[in-house]
């Protein structure tokens, strides 16, 4: 009996221990469904929502790139293109795995997804490949499941239609890199894989770029977009108008024939730049995608580096062109008077020197005046005005006319040139200033360096007599600069007739390229090296690299210049036989004349 009653209270002890466990855990089951229903209820909801709905990046269009007549320069096509988003990426490294092999990535390309990745944000899609093939797309829609972080979207791709024609000025995009994203502002760039590299591309990048808009969407369980729920539409680009005219662009280039150079076309009433041209040139499209080492080595070792501006960074000594201006400085200064007769032999001298500064004409000019002097491009004359003038004076009057700085046009890029004075010599040379360098800085050679661009701004301001306006490219970017202030106004009329006498008059440098219209010009020859003391220049037995390079500027008409043009032509020889009937050429079509016989190119070993 005594068995039984323990018995029935040891079960009875135990049935109401396991009914308090129940309830304790019933009680605890209770108050966490209690605790994640009721107080985190707001946080499991956002996870949900999360899950549900998707915030997709909208990349603006980039802004198009017109000329003066309206003509795509720079446009948009719609092409395929695949990207990964890291953190939506499972095993990001087998992923890039499967991509390398699907679209025959190589190492350098690679190389470069994974630093893009590395330095961006793991949110943000990073391009992998544009312009898919539908092969590449099938395959990569095939192995989906295996790469979660990788999607195939549409897409707009920077096209260049001219091509090299304009590779220079309109410039090019490219892939965003690790340089770039650590200059940039994430948000603005967000679904945006190009950047303006080069050119108006990267000058006016701000303009052209756009604003990223979003998109909210509802997914399923598989990521699928079921539903969009709110669209913030991206903000387009602004489209640029040039000054320049594709089909002059066109003229200036074939004009160069063969030569590397460059041509610069202004309208002096305004400083518009009408074209362009620097020749060799390359095709832009190449960078769009990123351009392959192979290309790239090849654009890179090309001797006659075609990747380089021709027209804004290269430098060369201006030669000749700037005797013009030479002859305004020697006018300010009172060191002239243009009727006055001066004899020019075939050298110059020093006083107490016995190196001979020889001239171009090796019997020399005879008596000439300042026109005569500019007509014949008489160089004794102007040795013999810089050594008076001094370098300090030379200096400053040319610098004052724009030599020797930027010009400030709208393209990234510029070199400033040189005009070389005692401070500047002490400064980078740590040597003191010889007088036979100012001789010879008066024809324009020595130290003395300038860009194309910088001579199309000297022929413009002498064709306005002073006026002066910053050179521009995007339309509505006019913009006046003081004017050149002379003693008397007619000292522009004695340079600007002898310019006139450079083409028109029969002992002109540019006798061959007179027109129906009447064109002011100067020509001039830059050297490549220095020709000894005894030593005849003779271009036959020269290599082609030591030619000196052939220069020309001029506006016309003359009495109402509509045109302003620069024309150098590396070892070309001389301006009067190869650069002036090139912007005879250049000139034809911009004024619309129809010449019946063409004045062609021809080497002329030595002169101006």
């Amino acid at each position: 009996m005594n068995d039984r009653s323990r018995s029935r209270r040891i079960f009875r002890r135990r049935v109401l221990l396991a009914a308090l466990i129940a309830l304790i855990v019933f009680s605890v089951l209770i108050w966490r469904a209690a605790f994640l229903q009721v107080d985190r209820h707001a946080h499991f909801s956002e996870l949900a929502e999360k899950n549900r709905i998707r915030t997709l990046v909208i990349p603006p269009e980039r802004g198009r790139i017109f000329d003066d007549g309206g003509r795509v320069v720079a446009g948009n096509i719609a092409t395929f293109q695949a990207q990964i988003t890291p953190e939506d990426a499972t095993n990001l490294k087998n992923e890039l795995a499967i991509l390398q092999d699907v679209l025959s990535l190589d190492a350098d390309t690679l190389h470069d997804l994974r630093e893009r990745i590395r330095f961006g944000r793991s949110f943000d899609p990073v391009l992998v490949k544009s312009d898919l093939t539908p092969y590449e797309k099938a395959k990569l829609a095939q192995l989906q499941p295996w790469l979660p972080g990788v999607e195939i979207v549409s897409s707009l791709k920077r096209v260049y239609p001219y091509s090299h024609l304009l590779a220079h000025v309109v410039g090019y995009v490219g892939r965003i890199n690790v340089a770039d994203l650590k200059r940039i502002n994430p948000d603005l760039y967000q679904g945006t894989q190009y950047i303006g590299k080069s050119g108006i591309e990267r000058q006016y990048e701000d303009l052209l770029h756009g604003t990223p808009g979003h998109k909210e969407v509802e997914v399923d369980a598989l990521g699928r977009v079921v539903k969009v729920l709110h669209i913030t539409p991206a903000i387009p680009g602004k489209d640029i108008h040039l000054t320049l005219d594709v089909p002059l662009q066109g003229i200036a280039a074939a004009a160069l024939g063969t030569y590397s150079g460059a041509v610069v076309v202004e309208d002096p009433r305004t400083g518009a730049i009408k074209a362009m041209v620097s020749r060799p040139s390359f095709d832009p499209n190449l960078f769009v995608d990123g351009i392959s080492r192979k290309n790239y080595q090849a654009l890179l070792n090309d001797p006659e580096r075609p990747l380089y501006d021709r027209a804004i960074t290269a430098t060369y000594p201006p030669g000749s062109t700037i005797k013009p201006v030479m002859g305004l400085a020697g006018l300010q200064y009172g060191l002239l008077d243009p009727n006055k007769k001066f004899f020019a032999g075939p050298y110059f001298q020093i006083p107490g020197d016995s190196h001979h500064y020889r001239d171009w004409r090796k019997w020399g000019h005879g008596w000439v005046n300042l026109d005569q002097a500019i007509t014949q491009s008489c160089d004794v004359y102007f040795y013999d005005l810089a050594y008076r003038m001094g370098i300090d004076k030379l200096h400053d009057f040319l610098t004052e006319f724009g030599l020797g700085e930027k010009t400030g046009i709208d393209l990234p890029g510029e070199s400033s040139g040189l005009v070389p004075s005692r401070a500047w010599k002490r400064k980078t040379k740590g040597q003191g200033w010889y007088p036979g360098e100012t001789v010879i800085a008066g024809i324009g050679q020595g130290y003395m360096l300038s860009t194309v661009l910088q001579l199309a701004q000297t022929a413009s301001i002498l064709a306005e007599s002073g006026k002066r306006h910053r050179p521009w490219l995007v339309k509505n970017n006019e913009e006046k600069e003081p004017p050149i202030e002379l003693k008397s106004p007619s000292f522009w009329q004695d340079v600007r007739h002898g310019m006139l006498d450079v083409v028109n008059s029969p002992h002109g440098t540019a006798r061959r390229i007179a027109a129906p219209y009447l064109i002011a010009g100067k020509t001039g020859t830059a050297q490549v090296f220095t020709v000894a003391q005894n030593a005849q220049y003779n271009a036959k037995e020269l290599a082609k690299k030591l030619h000196d390079h052939a220069v020309f500027i001029a506006f016309a008409p003359y009495d109402d210049p509509k045109i302003a043009v620069a024309v150098l032509a590396e070892h070309g020889g001389s301006g009067s036989g190869t650069t002036a009937p090139m912007a005879r050429k250049v000139m034809d079509y911009y004024l619309g004349y129809q010449p019946s016989q063409t004045v062609k190119p021809e080497f002329v070993q030595h002169g101006d």
